[in-house]
């Protein structure tokens, strides 16, 4: 029994022996009201009913986040180790719930959930950016599963992202993934950028490049921070997107719904996610803001000069020859 039930049952006590509200409230300096609340809890619950209550609200209409949503938001964080921008991105791609940072960072911190383990990073000298949307397209593939691919291609500039999927990687599923990128980039694309997988370098590729007048760039080998825009995004497709569903068994391949829930996650990769690099703006925010920079097709093909492109080699040594370096 704490003091506060010991000094209440004294009240009560002291009132039981007496029969006078007015003497014991003046011996004990409480009033009426007091000395009555809790004499009636003291007949109803007995010694239990001096113990205080909380004073806690049972509903809050006003409260930001409820017991079920800040169940979702520690749930999110632990099985996909996500950071508070990505929650919130997730809440409201997967659930419709807007909330800001601070409020997640205060559910966090709320439900003791430890900080995420980051590697440092590197500040040395920044990282490019293209100032022209279509400048440079960086592409790549990545195994999902067994006999299916993504094929990625993001924009250096406005990070706007094209995506699709193939049961493998070839020169004939390239084709497909170009025709793809040119028909749904909203602006001219000057040059590709992708590393030196041979599903890239075949002849039938490089001169479908050509007759679009795109620019061919493969990076060097084993230098794949070159391509470090397109690899990163693979990463959040990885973490934000495969994560939350199924993927199909091989035997079932092609499957039309994962197309259509990775067109729909491209859709709100490129109108709905802000993106950190780019100040919270959307890909295609950035977009409309240098819309007027942008050029046309004709403009890029008045640049484009047929006579200095050639079908470049897979093998880096071999290509160097070919283009004349010692």
């Amino acid at each position: 029994m704490n003091k506060e039930v010991q000094t209440r049952f004294k009240w009560i006590f002291l009132y039981k022996k007496k029969k006078n509200i007015s003497f014991v409230c003046r011996h004990c300096g409480i009033t009426r009201n007091t000395l009555k609340k809790w004499l009636k809890r003291y007949n109803k619950n007995g010694i239990i009913g001096l113990i205080g209550l909380s004073r806690a609200p049972k509903h809050s209409p006003q409260r930001k986040v409820h017991q079920q949503q800040e169940e979702l938001i520690v749930s999110i964080r632990k099985e996909r180790n996500l950071g508070a921008r990505r929650i919130k991105n997730e809440l409201l791609r997967l659930h419709n719930l807007s909330l800001s940072l601070d409020t997640i960072h205060k559910v966090l911190k709320r439900n003791s959930v430890k900080p995420l383990i980051r590697q440092s990073k590197y500040f040395g000298k920044k990282r490019y950016n293209r100032p022209i949307p279509g400048d440079r397209i960086q592409i790549d593939t990545c195994k999902i599963t067994k006999s299916l691919y993504q094929y990625t291609a993001i924009d250096d500039c406005t990070r706007s992202r094209v995506l699709a999927v193939y049961p493998r990687r070839n020169a004939a599923n390239t084709l497909l993934f170009i025709e793809k990128t040119v028909e749904e980039t909203p602006f001219s694309i000057q040059r590709i950028q992708t590393d030196r997988g041979l599903e890239f370098f075949a002849t039938e590729v490089q001169q479908a490049l050509m007759a679009r007048c795109i620019k061919f760039r493969p990076i060097r080998p084993a230098s794949p921070h070159l391509n470090g825009k397109v690899e990163g995004s693979q990463k959040t497709d990885r973490d934000e997107f495969y994560s939350t569903i199924k993927l199909p068994c091989p035997e079932k391949l092609p499957c039309p719904d994962i197309d259509d829930r990775l067109q729909e996650w491209q859709h709100y990769y490129n109108w709905n996610r802000p993106h950190g690099s780019l100040g919270g703006k959307t890909p295609m925010d950035k977009f409309f803001d240098l819309i007027k920079q942008t050029p046309y097709s004709d403009e890029v093909a008045e640049k484009y000069f047929q006579k200095k492109e050639r079908v470049q080699d897979a093998n880096y040594s071999i290509d160097k020859k070919l283009r004349g370096w010692s």
